[in-house]
């Protein structure tokens, strides 16, 4: 389209030319296409002015196969109207529209364009409904938002793209396998030593007697010297339910063998199950693994929790892993040892078990008595003294 000020100097020299030779046609003619220019400069200058467009969703995570309830709210609050509005709103097909044909093709990979037209009258509000069915597991990104206008006679446009960033999280599938299966030392089964109680040092409740297998370090002395008999400090009670999954995310023995999609799947599945199952048993949960998260090329952490905001945060991050390996598991897992509070019940998950893996695992459970390993090899793990081995065989 011709730039209005590329238009300018040619009306004026036909105005010009008809005073000169007095033609009237020819100055009406100059001076009404001009209002017309003037007209629809302005109203495609103001025509994205004051202009609001909102995605609502009433969740924005679920898991594959569930769907969404989502709008598209377009607003005009301005007193001009906008005849006509287009938006190309950026969307990943595997959290699209029920209706795939809603999206239409871009030049990136497994994202389409949510396109909408619209004519809004001045402050008029607009609403579309879409559900969106979610397919597979991921992060994913939604946005920017590109709106185009312009004036109503057609001969010009104005573009905006708005950073207009929102996200949809697809958690791992849920696995049923019975937990039963474990061993009766297994860290979700019913152990006395997770049913154990504890004390909190950090609190004194009060003093008693000395017996002779009380510690030296716990003699209140002052209580000592008033009664003039040895008395010992009382710390309350807590319960110590501590559960730590433990993720290697390679999946070959060797990592030049690159990645199998479907086991990685897998081991987060399981992972995922595992940790809904034991905040149900009232464990607080963690996570490590040496896999990475989107857009990271770290190791991810998560501190044990057991709010349902913890168990969302858990399955956020295990729908926002990949499978790229930032450290050797068993190298990780023996640094990471002394970050995992001590007592917890340790999960490993891995889909291979090599025979690195078993010796650091025997070299963990001098430290760590509660230790179970779910592997996924086709052919079953070797039997680990003290170490409850649960065989999950997946095959690619």
């Amino acid at each position: 389209m011709i730039p209005f000020r590329s238009w300018l100097p040619v009306l004026i020299l036909v105005l010009i030319m008809g005073v000169l030779f007095r033609m009237p046609w020819l100055v009406a003619f100059a001076m009404a296409v001009l209002i017309l220019l003037t007209i629809a400069q302005y109203w495609n200058r103001h025509a994205l002015d004051n202009l609001t467009y909102k995605r609502q969703f009433r969740y924005t995570r679920g898991f594959a196969g569930e769907s969404l309830e989502f709008n598209l709210q377009v607003e005009n609050n301005k007193k001009l109207p906008i005849n006509w509005l287009k938006t190309e709103d950026r969307w990943p097909y595997a959290v699209g529209p029920a209706d795939i044909k809603t999206l239409t093709p871009t030049h990136l990979p497994e994202m389409g364009n949510l396109v909408n037209l619209y004519s809004l009258r001045q402050r008029q509000k607009t609403r579309r409904e879409f559900p969106l069915l979610l397919q597979k597991r991921g992060l994913y990104n939604i946005g920017p938002v590109s709106l185009e206008s312009g004036d109503p006679f057609g001969l010009f446009r104005t573009t905006h793209e708005e950073d207009l960033q929102q996200s949809i999280t697809v958690f791992p599938d849920l696995v049923s396998f019975d937990f039963s299966a474990m061993a009766t030392e297994d860290p979700l089964g019913e152990r006395k030593t997770l049913q154990r109680l504890f004390e909190d040092p950090t609190q004194p409740m009060g003093v008693r007697e000395y017996l002779p297998d009380d510690e030296f370090r716990r003699i209140h002395w002052p209580a000592t010297a008033r009664t003039g008999e040895l008395q010992v400090k009382v710390f309350p009670p807590v319960s110590s339910r501590v559960l730590m999954i433990c993720l290697n995310a390679a999946t070959t023995r060797q990592l030049w063998l690159g990645t199998l999609p479907n086991t990685f799947e897998q081991l987060l599945s399981i992972s995922a199950t595992i940790a809904c199952d034991a905040m149900e048993k009232g464990y607080q949960v963690g996570l490590i693994s040496n896999g990475s998260v989107a857009h990271s090329d770290h190791p991810f952490r998560v501190l044990p929790g057991r709010t349902s905001n913890h168990l969302a945060f858990l399955l956020q991050t295990l729908a926002a892993a990949t499978d790229y390996i930032t450290a050797p598991f068993e190298q990780f897992l023996l640094q990471s040892l002394g970050k995992i509070p001590l007592g917890s019940a340790l999960v490993i998950v891995s889909a291979c078990t090599t025979g690195l893996m078993i010796d650091s695992l025997v070299r963990m459970q001098r430290y760590r008595s509660h230790i179970t390993l779910v592997a996924l090899d086709e052919a079953p793990p070797p039997t680990l003294p003290g170490i409850s081995v649960v065989h999950l065989p997946f095959a690619e």
